[in-house]
């Protein structure tokens, strides 16, 4: 019988990329032990050696492989558990899926400096500089071009929750934390990924944490 996989996160409060897989494994109902690791504190480096040639999370361990990049997670996931189904069917829809996934692994620089995911941030709306407001209309009409041309099966970019979606998750609390208008599609879509009751659950752990 295969192994419960481990996942090794950071603390929820702050770990966009620790929340994808986590996401994913959770809304497709996959048992896993969790193991969670201060980012903070002194101990860190020491203990995430211990699990990620990287030196950084998430990390996921299962029957011997060590896989610690959250996209090749949810390549694993998807694999492994989910028979293909993370992503889209059609062919067409299956790359444009990867590609929009591509494009937040690597890009939006300027969001993610200034944007930085903090769920215990409170206060007044954020007006994003230039090269983050940029970023942001780009996420935008992603959001837009995938739900009109792909979504009409669901609420999420390509109807169904999928690895592109948890890909897009932690933009999605950014946006809600850092109060961001957005227009109706875009905003639709946050609001179904704060509808998820894995997001409820994740938002809830981090509510208790004290680092």
């Amino acid at each position: 019988m295969s192994e419960l996989p481990v996942l090794v996160i950071g603390d929820k409060t702050v770990s966009s990329w620790s929340l994808r897989p986590w996401l994913a494994l959770r809304q497709a109902d996959i048992a896993f032990e969790e193991r969670l690791l201060w980012l903070h504190r002194p101990a860190f480096r020491s203990e995430v050696a211990r699990y990620s040639p990287s030196g950084r999370v998430p990390v996921l361990l299962h029957d011997g492989a060590v896989v610690w990049e959250s996209l090749a997670i949810l390549e694993y996931i998807n694999e492994t558990w989910l028979q293909g189904r993370g992503w889209p069917a059609e062919r067409a829809a299956r790359a444009h899926a990867r590609a929009i996934a591509g494009e937040m692994h690597s890009g939006f620089a300027a969001l993610r400096r200034e944007l930085t995911l903090n769920l215990r941030r409170h206060g007044a709306p954020l007006d994003p500089g230039h090269d983050a407001a940029q970023d942001i209309r780009r996420i935008v009409a992603i959001w837009e071009d995938a739900r009109a041309r792909f979504g009409a099966g669901g609420a999420f970019l390509f109807g169904a929750f999928g690895c592109a979606d948890a890909m897009y998750a932690p933009v999605a609390l950014r946006f809600l934390v850092y109060g961001i208008a957005l227009p109706p599609v875009a905003q639709a879509y946050v609001d179904a990924i704060l509808a998820l009751p894995a997001i409820g659950e994740w938002r809830a752990a981090a509510a208790l944490e004290t680092d």
